[in-house]
């Protein structure tokens, strides 16, 4: 018996994820944000060509099996993909083909009815990016490496399990099933850091890699409200906080409800952890559902960016299902 599957990683380049000088660049036009990947991906080749993300990382696996249920074979598949970078200047474009690197694959890992296959796929913009970086040489010219390692574990019985197990610190990496269904998100981006360290032996081509901090996907319902908290009617507040800022105490008052744009949030309540949310979780409900007063205290767990309004601008069926989906979680966690 034959097994196969998947999972796949994008990246992508957010806007507001940019700081510093280079930011000029990006807010001038001279080359470009890039839109959300879509939620389902049913053809990533053609993403690809329509210049939809920067790089893309394809980890597939198959195994045999025997009429015992042994595994008497495995395999890779897949491998990555890489986008295009768009430079305008006055009335004039050029694209560039960003410099893939070699995959690196690790021998497949056996254990007792199962196989692990790991791949790590990346590369860096063809654009140049001088800049003082924390090791030697001190100063770079080409452009920081981005890169995401994905793991992939197929058993004997055709259970298959996936993560993103590494990942460069920027930009955003977004991770799909093997049926093309967004699963998880890359909860924290720092264009800072990842300018002066992501080169040479400080990644995995240098036998360095990353942790990634992964979240869960908003629901359908957070990514509808999301788009309303920005683009609605009232001009979200946007905030940059530290690490272990308390964003709102249980027993205030208040209400608005809160975005977050970049990092993970912890809620807790009566001093117990009861969950952690990341980019695109939408929190912060229920105080306008239920007199006005914070049922729980949210505190950052990383450096996060959140965008806030009241919560008068949704309507309030909306944050009826937005808080029983937050109940129901809490309480899986608890």
């Amino acid at each position: 018996m034959r097994y196969e599957s998947s999972v796949s990683s994008i990246s992508w380049i957010p806007s507001e994820a940019v700081s510093g000088s280079m930011r000029v660049a990006f807010d001038a036009g001279f080359t470009h944000y890039d839109d959300p990947p879509p939620v389902q991906i049913d053809d990533i080749e053609a993403l690809r060509a329509a210049s939809k993300f920067r790089f893309a990382n394809v980890l597939k696996g198959w195994i045999e099996t025997g009429s015992a249920g042994e595994i008497t074979d495995c395999g890779y598949g897949g491998g990555g993909l890489i986008g295009d970078t768009t430079v305008q200047l006055g009335g004039l474009s050029h694209t560039f083909q960003n410099a893939m690197l070699p995959d690196l694959r690790r021998d497949p890992e056996r254990g007792d009815g199962w196989v692990r296959f790991v791949q790590t796929v990346g590369g860096r913009t063809s654009l140049p990016a001088p800049r003082k970086v924390r090791h030697r040489p001190y100063i770079q010219w080409q452009a920081p490496l981005v890169w995401t390692t994905l793991s992939l574990t197929l058993h004997a019985d055709g259970k298959a399990e996936s993560a993103m197990t590494g990942a460069s610190k920027f930009p955003r990496h977004w991770l799909y099933s093997d049926a093309g269904a967004l699963t998880h998100k890359s909860g924290l981006t720092d264009f800072t850091d990842w300018m002066a360290v992501s080169f040479g032996p400080h990644t995995p081509w240098g036998d360095e890699d990353s942790e990634a901090l992964v979240t869960a996907v908003e629901t359908a319902l957070e990514h509808q409200l999301s788009v309303q908290l920005m683009h609605g009617a009232a001009k979200p507040r946007v905030e940059k906080l530290p690490a272990g800022h308390v964003l709102v105490r249980q027993g205030d008052p208040g209400s608005e409800v809160y975005l977050v744009l970049d990092g993970v949030i912890r809620v807790e309540r009566d001093g117990e952890w009861l969950a952690e949310y990341g980019p695109g979780a939408m929190l912060g409900e229920r105080a306008h559902l239920e007199g006005g007063t914070r049922s729980a205290t949210l505190v950052t767990v990383t450096p996060c960016r959140v965008a806030s309004v009241d919560a008068s601008q949704f309507d309030r069926s909306a944050l009826v299902e937005l808080s029983g989906g937050h109940r129901r979680e809490d309480a899986d966690r608890g």
